[in-house]
């Protein structure tokens, strides 16, 4: 068996938003190393389909329907998955959206909606699944945040405020665990462009007529073109790192250009990124 396959099996993971993405291709994999998994999602027949595709898989799988907005559902679910399967190992913290935008005109509820999800969820996922890796004394948490947790981009001011923050908390987070020598450590997760569909299911404000003046769905396609990792290789990529109790981990070529990119002109790639933005939204 490979080592990431002595990493999990026999383990119990928890996955947020499995239903599709990275989320669900997690699953598959971890499944595949006898890993016991306990999912989540806020889509019921998505996260349906996946525990189905799983019922041969020959490890036990539990399912709960959980907005990761709401603290009390989550931390409901924590409870009722140390529960349910007597030990957590692994908490996924994956659950996220897209919003397009300007700073400028951005709606409150819109921001609010973004930060609830891929900031607040995470913090939500991490405190409550806390106690219980540390109960069992090896246990890993892994919150995904994004190239855009290292670059800012033009139209992505709130999810770059989520995805950096991300990366601070549980930087931040990994230094406390490693300080604590209690057995659970942390991995930051920064993919490049996943072929999900993050940016079909994204939000796309009114006011973006300067960054993408032929609409929302021409913007969202465009975008798209830049998905260039499938989630089946993200997760094998996450499940690697993780195994080796990496930092941090860097998914797809996109995103090692990025970082190179950010460590060699660290203020000098914002024009870079706006003329590369300007060109992909405005010409097609």
């Amino acid at each position: 068996m490979s080592r990431p396959g002595r990493r999990y099996a026999g383990r119990v993971a928890a996955i947020t938003g499995a239903g599709s993405g990275i989320g669900r291709a997690l699953a598959h994999r971890l499944a595949g190393h006898g890993c016991h998994l306990a999912l989540s999602d806020v889509n019921g027949e998505a996260l349906a389909t996946v525990a189905g595709a799983l019922a041969e898989s020959g490890v036990r799988v539990t399912t709960a329907l959980v907005d990761v907005a709401d603290r009390q559902q989550v931390a409901s679910w924590a409870e009722a998955v140390a529960a349910e399967h007597g030990a957590v190992h692994f908490i996924f913290n994956n659950a996220g959206v897209a919003l397009g935008s300007p700073i400028d005109g951005m709606s409150d509820d819109d921001l609010r909606w973004l930060m609830d999800i891929n900031f607040w969820g995470v913090v939500h996922g991490t405190q409550a699944f806390l106690p219980h890796l540390k109960a069992g004394g090896d246990g890993h948490v892994v919150n995904i945040s994004s190239i855009f947790g290292l670059i800012g981009v033009p139209s992505q001011g709130a999810y770059n405020a989520a995805k950096f923050a991300v990366r601070g908390y549980t930087e931040a987070l990994r230094q406390e665990l490693d300080m604590a020598d209690c057995g659970v450590s942390a991995t930051t997760v920064h993919p490049g462009g996943i072929k999900t569909n993050i940016a079909q299911a994204a939000r796309f404000a009114d006011n973006m007529d300067g960054i993408a003046p032929d609409g929302a769905e021409a913007g969202k396609k465009r975008f798209e073109r830049l998905f260039i990792t499938t989630p089946e290789s993200a997760a094998d990529t996450i499940l690697r790192g993780v195994a080796r109790n990496a930092r941090r981990v860097l998914i797809g070529p996109d995103a090692y250009a990025v970082d190179a990119m950010q460590r060699l002109l660290p203020t000098g790639y914002q024009r870079l990124v706006g003329s590369a933005t300007r060109r992909l939204m405005q010409r097609g």
